[in-house]
C-alpha cells in the first residue's frame, strides 16, 4: 500500500477570491484620480515625488527581503508600491527630492519591515514615514506652493486649514471656498487638494468591497458631530464641518489611511471604536491643538489601540462564558 501523507495547516481552510495582490492593485487602481488631480495641479513636482517615493519604498522592501533571506515573491504584491504613492500624495509639492526619498526608507523599514514585513506591522507605513519627515524636517514639511492653476506668490501662501489655524479666516472672511476644495483648486499636500478624486477613489474601494465601509462613515460621523457643535455656537469663528471634511487629509486618510486592512480592527464594535476616536481626535487637534492637520495623527494614535480592540472588542464565541 503506497504511503499517503497527511497534510496539517492552521487555519482558514477556505481561501477568499480575493488575494493579497487582487486587493493591493484595487487600491492602486482606486488612488489613479488622486494622482492624475496632484499631476494636474502640480505638474513635474508631482511627478519627481511620486516616482521618487515608490522607487524607493521598493527598493527598501527588496533590501529588507534580502537581508533577511525572504523570498522575493512578496515584493510584486504592490503593497510597496502603494506605501510610495500614498506618502507621496501626503508631502507638500515644494519638498526635496532627497527628503522624500528619505521618508520612503522610513515608511519601509520603520513602518513595516522591522515588525516583520506585510501583516505584522501596528501602524500605516505611510504615515510613519510622513511622521519622521514632519519631526525631523518641519520646516520643509510646512512650505506650501499654491497649485500652478492659481497665480499667487508662493511666499506669502497658506494651505486652506493654515489660515483657518493661524490668520482666523473665518472671522477675517479669507476662508477657501467649498468650491475649490472639492475641485481641488487651491493648494496643500500633492493627493490631499482634490476632494472630487479621493471621493472617486473611495466609492471604488466601497464598491468593490476592499476596505469596511464602517470606518469612512464613523470617521465622518465623528468629526461632523465634533465640528458642528462648535460651528453652531460660533459660526463666526469656527468652519463648518462640510469644509473639515473637504480640506487637508481627511478623505485620503478615511478612504486610504485609516482603512488599512493590517492596522484595521477585525470586529465591527471595535472598528466602530477606531473609526468614532479618529474622527474625534481630527476634530480635537483642529480646532484645539497646535497644528492646522490633524489626521496623520489621529490614525497612528489610534492605530495603537488596535490590538487592544481586537482583544477587547471581539465577539462572543458561541457557547463562550463571560469572565466573571
Amino acid at each position: 500500500m503506497p504511503d499517503k501523507k497527511l497534510i496539517l495547516q492552521s487555519s482558514p481552510h477556505f481561501k477568499d477570491r480575493d488575494s493579497v495582490p487582487k486587493i493591493m492593485y484595487a487600491v492602486i487602481v482606486s488612488l489613479a484620480p488622486a494622482v492624475i488631480a496632484s499631476l494636474y495641479f502640480f505638474r513635474l513636482r508631482a511627478v519627481i515625488l511620486l516616482l521618487a517615493c515608490v522607487i524607493a519604498c521598493v527598493a527598501t522592501e527588496a533590501l529588507f527581503l534580502w537581508v533577511r533571506k525572504r523570498p522575493f515573491h512578496s515584493l510584486y504584491d504592490g503593497s510597496a508600491v502603494i506605501t510610495g504613492i500614498l506618502l507621496a500624495l501626503t508631502l507638500p509639492p515644494s519638498l526635496s527630492l532627497e527628503l522624500a526619498i528619505i521618508g520612503a526608507v522610513v515608511a519601509i523599514a520603520l513602518g513595516k519591515q522591522i515588525f516583520g514585513g506585510l501583516g505584522y506591522n501596528i501602524f500605516n507605513p505611510a504615515l510613519v514615514g510622513r511622521a519622521f519627515l514632519q519631526t525631523a524636517f518641519t520646516a520643509d514639511m510646512t512650505t506650501w506652493i499654491p497649485s500652478l492653476t492659481d497665480k499667487i506668490d508662493t511666499a506669502t501662501y497658506a494651505t486652506p486649514l493654515g489660515l483657518l489655524k493661524f490668520q482666523d479666516a473665518v472671522a477675517q472672511g479669507i476662508l477657501t471656498p467649498l468650491k475649490n476644495l472639492f475641485l481641488g483648486n487651491t493648494g496643500g499636500c500633492l493627493g490631499e487638494t482634490s476632494a472630487l478624486a479621493l471621493i472617486l477613489g473611495g466609492l471604488f474601494l466601497l464598491f468593490r468591497r476592499v476596505i469596511d465601509w464602517r470606518i469612512p462613515l464613523g470617521i465622518f460621523l465623528s468629526l461632523t458631530a465634533f465640528t458642528g457643535i462648535f460651528w453652531i455656537a460660533d459660526p463666526g469663528k469656527y468652519a463648518s464641518p462640510l469644509f473639515h471634511i473637504l480640506a487637508g487629509g481627511f478623505l485620503i486618510g478615511a478612504f486610504f489611511m485609516a482603512t488599512d486592512l493590517v492596522t484595521s480592527p477585525l470586529s465591527p464594535l471595535g472598528t466602530w471604536i477606531y473609526a468614532l476616536g479618529i474622527g474625534f481626535t481630527i476634530g480635537l487637534i483642529r480646532l484645539f491643538g497646535g497644528f492646522p492637520e490633524g489626521v496623520m495623527y489621529s490614525i497612528l494614535f489610534m492605530n495603537a489601540f488596535v490590538p487592544l480592540l481586537n482583544r477587547y472588542a471581539r465577539p462572543r464565541i458561541l457557547g463562550e462564558r463571560r469572565k466573571e
